[in-house]
């Protein structure tokens, strides 16, 4: 790889739905597009956070300049708590993008070792070898932008997540205007969001939820409590305003809901009505269909203010018949189980509940077909790398751009980790760099090959095998019977309990062998008392536990 050369390189966001994060080089110097992360799926036990590798980072972090971050939504900026220790660059983003950012990194108590810089649709940064510009972009969250990365070499677009919505709750479209004298002017390479490429046509304005909830507070007798993701202002914003036109007050409920409504309200972003808001703890002194409940929850996290209702552990609300639920967000891929499980409960609670894509309460913030058709029409590629989402959207997407008359050999479905080097005329995946996963646990960061993972998966799908064997120091003989203690093991005590049994007598067996042997350091006995029941138990049961050798010396 030459140094010299323009270089896109993924390090997340490829062939999954979040840690976005883009490498764009060139003189070897270096910008990075997003710093986002990821939540654990399934089979991460006990795994808090996903963040990307930044080893390459990491490797090259005199050359990198800045953070550059598309929005205010996690998969984006959620890792910037984490990497920024390591690369204390300077940050930029929009005026709310950075008030989440600024949130999480005081958590994090990195606030004051950190630059972070405001900029505008309107802002042109100077980053030598890159200017890098703006453009206004509409989505879920508001002040979304699209990074436009200029050099000699040519311009590289990074849409961001965007949709283009006509009639945007705070007023700011996507700037067409501004996308099309880009086109016309010339776009060297497109990096475009394909989350929404399954979904024909265009994707609704956030305003048809207004009309859903209208409906919804005009019927509803009782209380009505609105779950969605705490970023969501204008959803938020929506369902105070009307709220107050049907005479209810509304209450916040959850630590990231409170968080952002009043970083919103503070900023301006959020307009409340004078008096519209009470405290929790005052919602009983109101009458039910006067109280309106702004809540997390939408994707059923176990801690959520929401779930915490549904299994009836929350504090301060008890749900009662006569309540509506609103769960104003689709599941997050992966995360359907967990709604279900919650919207199950709380219909067992008595109370109505709205969800779904039939109900009017949810409008996608990403764009559908159309709407990317509409992008690349505008913006007219000469390179198209279809971005931010699972392997089939950006098939789908790469697929599209065909349609639109981009050359199939101009079309790159990278993976995480592949570098696109290019030129004014040419394009070609030349390298890969690290770039798998790295997960939060608690207060540590640890690789994708991290032993614990591992051992917590064995341990989920057979159990654990506990073998306590004490042994003279003198003569390394037993000095008492093995113990063997199983859990998660076997469903049948009696079973077990023969099986333990017998597995004691092999192993007892087996450390005579080892005292003839005159096998007496405490590591080689605990990896043969553990290849000893390892062999046993599969041979018995086709089962491989966790197993752990403990030996004590007397």
């Amino acid at each position: 790889m030459s140094k010299d050369t323009l270089k896109i390189i993924p390090l997340g966001g490829m062939g999954e739905i979040g840690k976005n994060m883009t490498v764009v080089e060139y003189r070897g110097k270096i910008v990075v597009v997003d710093c986002g992360l990821a939540f654990p799926r399934d089979e991460m036990l006990g795994i808090d956070l996903v963040l990307p590798d930044i080893t390459y980072l990491r490797e090259r972090r005199d050359d990198v300049l800045a953070f550059l971050i598309t929005h205010g939504h996690e998969d984006h900026f959620g890792a910037l708590a984490y990497v920024l220790r390591d690369i204390n660059v300077p940050v930029y983003g929009s005026r709310l993008t950075l008030a989440f950012a600024k949130s999480k990194l005081d958590e994090h108590g990195l606030l004051k070792m950190v630059e972070l810089n405001e900029v505008t649709e309107d802002s042109v940064l100077d980053l030598a070898p890159f200017t890098v510009r703006f453009c206004a972009m509409s989505h879920s969250v508001p002040d979304a932008l699209a990074i436009i990365i200029e050099t000699p070499e040519g311009r590289v677009v990074h849409s961001g997540d965007y949709k283009f919505d006509p009639t945007p709750i705070d007023g700011r479209t996507t700037d067409v205007n501004k996308l099309a004298q880009l086109g016309q002017e010339g776009v060297l390479a497109l990096l475009a969001d394909s989350t929404n490429v399954e979904t024909e046509g265009s994707t609704g304005s956030e305003s048809q939820v207004g009309q859903a909830f209208h409906r919804i507070f005009a019927e509803s007798d009782g209380r009505v409590l609105v779950a969605s993701f705490a970023s969501h202002i204008h959803r938020i914003q929506q369902a105070v305003q009307i709220a107050h036109l049907h005479g209810r007050k509304f209450a916040v409920s959850g630590r990231s809901m409170v968080k952002n409504v009043n970083i919103a309200r503070n900023l301006g972003y959020l307009q409340v009505p004078e008096d519209a808001q009470i405290k929790l703890t005052e919602i009983d002194n109101y009458r039910p269909d006067q109280v309106l409940i702004l809540t997390t929850g939408s994707q059923g996290e176990p801690l959520s203010a929401l779930s915490r209702m549904a299994w009836d552990d929350h504090p301060q609300i008890e749900l009662r018949p006569g309540d509506t639920v609103v769960i104003a967000a689709r599941p997050v891929p992966g995360n359907e189980v967990s709604v279900m499980d919650t919207v199950n409960r709380l219909l067992r609670s008595g109370a109505r509940v709205i969800y779904g894509a039939a109900s009017g309460v949810h409008v996608s913030g990403h764009a559908a077909r159309e709407d990317q058709r509409m992008l690349l029409n505008l913006l007219n590629p000469h390179f198209f790398v279809p971005a931010h989402g699972e392997y089939r959207h950006q098939y789908l997407h790469a697929e599209l751009a065909r349609e639109a008359g981009i050359p199939d050999e101009n079309i790159f479905l990278l993976d995480n980790g592949d570098v696109l080097e290019l030129t004014a005329d040419s394009a070609a995946v030349t390298g890969k760099v690290p770039a798998g996963m790295m997960f939060v646990d608690g207060l540590q960061i640890g690789g994708a090959e991290h032993v614990v993972l591992r051992e917590r998966q064995q341990l989920s799908g057979d159990g654990i095998l506990i073998a306590v064997v004490t042994v003279s120091v003198q003569t390394g003989e037993t000095v008492a019977p093995p113990e063997l203690v199983a859990r998660g093991f076997l469903y049948d005590e009696e079973h077990e309990h023969d099986l333990l049994a017998a597995a004691r007598d092999d192993l007892v067996a087996r450390l005579r062998e080892l005292t003839n042997e005159h096998v007496t350091g405490q590591r080689l006995l605990r990896e043969d008392i553990h290849d000893t029941l390892a062999q046993f138990i599969y041979k018995r049961t086709k089962r491989e536990p966790l197993i752990m050798a403990v030996v004590i010396e007397l």
